[in-house]
Order: structure tokens, then sequence, then C-alpha cells
């Protein structure tokens, strides 16, 4: 699940692949009965749009908010604590509105307990590495090569699941990973022809799609402590991200940063702020809502073609120029990315669909 746009997303994608159900969520029609035809689709266009519009809007916002020159805020862990401490207090909003009833019914109680958020910490260091580096990485290259510059995701993932998982991976899942490290190393020879290449941007890409991985594993790991509750599990993890930040920042002298901020008075940037911390929380909800009206598969096919949307319309807006092994680098990642989804979901099939494969193996083979 590499290519869906992730800060905060990962954890709730696993949950909602992993079984219970999401109270947020629409309930599927009872009695075994089907939706009309035209009701399903509705509903899959309706969470595909939702999903795009939300996550693309979320990273030409996060730009904005990190790197616009009209804006001149040099403070990336300041934004990102921001985030983080808005996607907890909306749980806790959420929680406290589950009494009024749907949509909100079914959602846990959330209240802090020291010892759960102990265990949750080691996590929680991963999770600040994942959206710090997804942040460093956007502020330091184009939004156009974002999705190159962080494309080693699936990479990692086949790397991990056999360092630390003993998992092996299909010859034509290493050779969708191999299509996918040609096209990286292509586009940043190609960023770096055009004279736009930033080196700091791409060790934060590679440090970011290494969290992400990390960040699943560890999910799996702790998801126990907080009884399979992802929203607990959430909470938990920004409340600690947010008492993390506290020292980075200080130790950066981000506060010293936004003391001589002309605009920490100004309204429309706060409105800003907000309303990328909405996205950043929103993008979670509307990435669980495309995989309930779609399928997991689907729902990565829909990443990818988002990328490759967010990448033509990034070069659009910018005004940039670029050339064709430029793109063939993008069509390259995409492309990878494509064929390792489309694999990892054919073995899966195949694996779920043999009645002498244990169900204990099914459950670890996953797209």
């Amino acid at each position: 699940m590499s290519r869906a746009q992730l800060t905060r997303t990962g954890i709730l994608r696993m949950a909602l692949g992993g079984g219970g159900a999401d109270p947020l969520l629409p309930a599927e029609g009872g009695g075994g009965r089907r939706a009309p035809f035209l009701l399903r689709a509705l509903r899959i266009a309706v969470g595909v749009c939702l999903y795009w519009f939300t996550s693309i809007a979320m990273v030409f916002l996060n730009k904005y908010l990190l790197d616009s020159p009209s804006l001149r805020l040099d403070a990336p862990l300041f934004v990102t604590f921001f985030q983080c401490a808005l996607t907890a207090a909306l749980c806790l909003g959420l929680s406290l509105g589950a009494a009024c009833g749907p949509p909100c019914a079914g959602l846990p109680t959330l209240r802090l307990d020291p010892k759960v958020s102990r265990s949750v910490l080691p996590l929680s260091a991963v999770f600040i590495g994942m959206v710090t580096s997804n942040n460093l990485c956007l502020k330091h290259v184009g939004v156009a090569f974002y999705n190159v510059g962080r494309s080693l995701t699936t990479v990692f993932n086949v790397l991990l699941s056999y360092l630390l998982l003993k998992q092996t991976t299909s010859l034509y899942a290493l050779l969708a990973c191999g299509v996918i490290i040609g096209g990286f190393w292509l586009g940043v020879d190609q960023e770096g022809a055009e004279g736009t290449l930033s080196w700091t941007g791409i060790f934060f890409g590679i440090l970011a799609s290494l969290c992400v991985s990390l960040n699943a594993i560890y999910t799996k790991k702790v998801l126990p402590v907080v009884d399979g509750s992802i929203w607990r599990l959430t909470f938990y993890n920004n409340v600690n991200a947010c008492v993390l930040f506290f020292p980075l920042m200080m130790l950066l002298g981000e506060f010293h940063t936004l003391y001589h901020f002309d605009k920490l008075g100004s309204p429309s940037f706060w409105g800003m702020m907000t309303l990328g911390g909405v996205f950043g929380f929103a993008i979670g909800y509307v990435t669980g809502l495309q995989i309930k009206f779609t399928s997991p598969l689907t729902h990565n096919v829909s990443g990818t073609a988002k990328a490759c949307a967010q990448t033509v319309l990034a070069v659009i807006y910018f005004e940039e120029t670029k050339s064709f092994l430029w793109w063939t680098s993008n069509l390259m990642v995409l492309g990878g990315s494509f064929a390792y989804t489309w694999v990892k979901g054919l073995e899966m099939r195949k694996v779920q669909e043999d009645p002498n494969v244990k169900s204990g193996e099914r459950n670890e083979t996953g797209v």
C-alpha cells in the first residue's frame, strides 16, 4: 500500500484491512442483499473522488505551509506538531460526541492512560520519523517530484519483510521493485540535470519510505495494547508525538523562529494551518471509505493513478517544463508500483483459493 499519501493514513488502512469495522464508515446493507448497481457505482465514484481530492489538496496545502515564498515560515516541525495536535483533538472530540448517535455512535471512549501511552511510545517514535520526514521531503523537493522522491516504500516493505519476518518475495514482485528503483534513480538523475535536485529532500524521501514500512510493522505489534482499536491508537500516537515534538522544536530553534514570524497573528495563516490539519485527519477516513466501497487492490490502483494526476497538476500549476526522461522516471515508478500491487493481489487470491493453505498462512499474505 505504498502509493497512498501517508502522513497518518498507514495505521488506519491496516486496521480497515485487518478486520474490525470502522464506526465512522457507512454500514453495509443487511440480509446479504447487494445494493442496486447505480447506488454501488455512485458510492465508488464518491469514495474515489473524495480520496483523490483530499490527498492531493493535503499535499498542496502542506507544500504551501512548508515552503511558500509568501509565507516564509521555516518551522517544519511546528507545522507537523500542529497537525498531530489537531488530529488528537479531533479524535477526542469525536469520542465525546459518541453519545450523540450516528455517525459517531460506536466510537470508543478516549482517555489518556500513562501506562498505555508508554507502551505505544516505540511506535510513536517511528510515527514521528514518518510524518516529519514526509514533510521535510515535501519542503525540499517540488510537488511534481514528491511522488518519486518517496517511492521506495514498496522496496523497503520487501526488504524488511525478509529481514524481520523472514518472508520471501516472488520473482515477479522483485522485478517490479527493480523497476521502481530504476525509476527513482532516473528521476534523481534528471532532477540533477535540470538543476532542481535537493539531496536533503532525497535523504528525507528515502527516510520517509523506510519509516512508512517500519510504521506498519510496529503498528501490528502495538495494536493489542489498545484492544485493537485504531482510534485509540491514533489518539495515543498523536498525543505522544505532540509531547516528543517539544524538545525537538526547542533543539532546532523553531520557537525562536515562531517568535519572529510576522504572520503569527494572521487569521488566514491559522486558517490554512487548521485546514491542513483537517485534511491530514480526513485522509484516513476517505482512504477507509475507498477501500470499503472498492477493495484494497483497487485502492492501490487508484492511489497510483492519483499520484500520476498529482504530478501532472503540479507541473501545470507551478508552470514547470520537464524532459522526456523525467517523465519516463515517473512512469517507471508508477508502472512498477502498479505491477507490484497487481502481482501481490494475484498471489493473495491464489493463496486464499488454495484449500491446502492454512488459515494462518493466509493471514500473513497481503497486498
